[in-house]
């Protein structure tokens, strides 16, 4: 028995309900070239449940290589190709196993198991290939770097190393073999750059264009087409030429360019991309055709992933990962879906930038017609016109073809009557002043004209849905249906389900978000909901600092550890000054001893100030004009000072929500804070890092979470 097969059986008893991918081998003849063995990964489902690979995965493409390896030797082969079942080449390792890893030597054990299989494809007696057939990502695209020659289809929708999204490194090779391949600044883009935007995915043609794909073939006859050009590269017909990889000065320039993109994003919180540059800078010295330089970066990487592996932020990672994969695919306390009413004409009260983004986006999921009011027909005209500009901008963009352009247009239409706008609409939501006594009285005038089973709903940030439906005579239709700006761009959809609203309401709701393709979260009629609560109250202690004398630069700083994607005070321009004092104003309120109003902010918002900066240098700088306005005590926290003060207060904010029943449980108020504020997966939201730097003991006297979930297993 090998050594590998020692580690691989060692693992699979740690991961007793791995689903196993089988890699199965046929023969093929390839016309003028020979015999040749074609490799399969297929875990025996369909392409909803993508192929992983595990330790008895790992194990099944030992056992093929071994064949394949018997058979080159003797000569009976002249090539080994690899690909995937339909639609799915290989989505890398399986995540669930990683979960359960409780010590160091085992999660080695992974890392070096995962070398020991892949590289063999490079020592083959004959020319191997990759066939990018589907989605690939991580452990799926490191198969096909340790083979000679790759293709891809046209048609892939999904390519990414996205580990140091998760809090990992490229481990099966990916670090060491891309920057060879591609050269490091293109490494640098795949690994660091797109994995920190949000796990942004390649397309076939762009995995062909960065060089990581020899060939692009279109989707209907991937394989064959595949094939023949395999037979042509081992008749020596076709010739694969790749550009000469810099291996000076422009390679250390990609690692700093990485180390830059890196600080920007986590700001130091988070080791994954740098451990992934190290290994990326090592790399540039090796002999990429050399077993020894080779396998002590392979070496590096093994070290890298165990040590990942056995850290918080990995654990919060895989934790944010399933939260939006499952979690967010399954709210929690919806509704049973067969109560959902169809949904065959939409109306949107206003048509103001917000308004206009809504009807795009129902028109876009829906396919139904959605009717704009407003009050002038002048305000409904620039609405309307928003909304064909930017159908035109999706057709110039490719994303729409002229056929589905003409149709949004026609679904989307606007009429200054709302008898005639919606009177048959099904549902129809406002997006008016934030002001309850303006929402009220919109509510009123809907329900004199739409149908007694037609959905009402709200887009308030903060306000109550039970108030906005206390005077109607048919309450229970009134549901919170609260976006987030940009609403093409950030997934969440908080749900908010009144006093009155009633179970069929809420699961037409339910399913509306489900075609809108959002992650709906149920949360309970509360000031603010969940993301602008937990903000706010964050937010708002930065500014009770600032007030009370502590430096502006160092409260920002103070926070930078979080590795959030923008300081506050970024945060707070992109919202709007107006805005936030609004909410703070709202959440004062409500909850007066731990919410305050800013005289500083009251006083920005005054004077019209669209933030606290200026970018004349290209860099935020404190704006002068705001700095006259500013009115500070003498109280000069450091910055531990302030992300503790910080901390607790959004420990304790986030405890009292639980306590009240706002959602289910904290792992909402975490899949809220990442798709709807952009939170950082490597945080796991927050109540992971809270309970990881001791916080929700320290305040409320326990976890958030229980010991094993978002961290290492005890």
């Amino acid at each position: 028995m090998s050594a590998t097969t020692d580690l691989l059986k060692g693992a699979a008893e740690l991961f007793p309900g791995e689903v196993v991918t089988s890699a199965h081998v046929r023969h093929l003849d390839l016309p003028g070239a020979g015999r040749f063995a074609l490799i399969t990964l297929d875990n025996g489902f369909d392409h909803t449940k993508p192929t992983t690979i595990g330790p008895r995965s790992l194990a099944h493409l030992d056992a093929a290589i071994d064949q394949v390896e018997r058979e080159a030797a003797e000569g009976a082969i002249v090539g080994v190709g690899i690909t995937g079942k339909p639609f799915i080449f290989a989505v890398g390792a399986d995540l669930k196993g990683i979960e359960l890893l409780k010590d160091h030597q085992d999660a080695y054990a992974i890392g070096k198991s995962g070398h020991d299989v892949f590289k063999r494809l490079r020592s083959l007696a004959v020319p191997t290939f990759a066939y990018y057939n589907g989605a690939a990502m991580g452990g799926g695209v490191e198969i096909g770097l340790h083979c000679a020659y790759r293709t891809v289809s046209a048609s892939v929708p999904a390519f990414s190393l996205p580990e140091v999204f998760l809090g990992l490194v490229p481990g099966w090779g990916g670090c060491t073999l891309l920057p060879h391949l591609i050269g490091a600044d293109r490494a640098v883009t795949v690994i660091i750059e797109n994995s920190l935007n949000q796990n942004r995915q390649l397309k076939g043609a762009q995995v062909r264009e960065l060089g990581i794909a020899d060939a692009l073939f279109e989707a209907a006859d991937f394989l064959e087409q595949s094939l023949a050009w395999t037979a042509e590269v081992l008749k020596g017909e076709i010739e694969v030429v790749r550009p000469q990889v810099d291996r000076g000065d422009a390679w250390d320039q990609a690692v700093a360019r990485g180390r830059f993109i890196a600080d920007g994003k986590v700001h130091g919180a988070a080791p994954a991309a740098y451990r992934a540059l190290e290994i990326i800078a090592a790399a540039k010295t090796a002999d990429p055709t050399g077993a020894a330089d080779l396998d002590a970066l392979f070496e590096q990487e093994n070290a890298a992933l165990a040590d990942l592996v056995m850290g918080g932020e990995l654990r919060s990672g895989v934790y944010a990962f399933n939260l939006v994969q499952k979690r967010g695919k399954r709210p929690a306390g919806a509704p049973d879906r067969s109560l959902a009413r169809p949904v065959t004409k939409v109306g949107v009260v206003g048509a103001g930038l917000m308004a206009s983004q809504l009807a795009l986006l129902f028109a876009r999921r829906l396919e139904v017609p959605v009717v704009l009011t407003d009050i002038d027909q002048e305000r409904i005209d620039r609405g309307v016109g928003w909304v064909h500009g930017e159908v035109d901008k999706l057709l110039a963009k490719g994303r729409v073809g002229q056929d589905q352009a003409n149709r949004l247009k026609g679904l989307v239409t606007g009429h200054l009557d709302k008898a005639a706008a919606f009177g048959d609409a099904d549902f129809v939501i406002e997006a008016v002043f934030e002001e309850l006594g303006v929402k009220q009285q919109v509510f009123a005038e809907l329900e004199a004209v739409v149908r007694p089973d037609a959905i009402l709903a709200t887009n308030t940030s903060s306000l109550s849905v039970s108030e906005m439906a206390v005077k109607l005579e048919h309450p229970e239709r009134v549901v919170g249906f609260h976006f987030f700006n940009p609403v093409a761009v950030l997934p969440l959809l908080e749900i908010v389900r009144g006093e009155a609203t009633d179970d069929a309401s809420l699961a037409t709701a339910f399913g509306v978000a489900k075609k809108l393709k959002k992650t709906a979260v149920l949360v309970k009629d509360a000031p603010a909901f969940v993301v602008n609560r937990v903000l706010t109250r964050f937010m708002g202690e930065i500014q009770n600092v600032i007030d009370e004398g502590t430096p502006v630069a160092v409260a920002e700083k103070a926070v930078e550890p979080l590795g959030l994607p923008m300081s506050p005070l970024v945060l707070l321009e992109l919202v709007g000054p107006a805005i936030g004092l609004h909410v703070s104003e709202t959440l004062h309120g409500a909850f007066p001893d731990r919410f305050t109003v800013s005289a500083n902010l009251a006083a920005v918002v005054k004077a019209g100030k669209r933030g606290f900066y200026v970018y004349d240098s290209g860099t935020p700088e404190l704006d002068p004009e705001v700095a006259a306005l500013l009115q500070q005590g003498d109280a000069v926290l450091t910055e531990e000072q302030v992300r503790a003060r910080v901390l607790d207060a959004v420990a304790q904010e986030i405890g009292l929500m639980l306590d009240e029943g706002v959602v289910a449980e904290a792992q909402d108020i975490d899949l809220c804070l990442i798709t709807g504020a952009g939170w950082p997966f490597h945080l796991g939201g927050i109540t992971p890092y809270l309970d990881r730097e001791g916080v929700s003991e320290r305040v409320n006297g326990k976890r958030f979470l229980a010991p094993g979930v978002a961290s290492v297993p005890v």
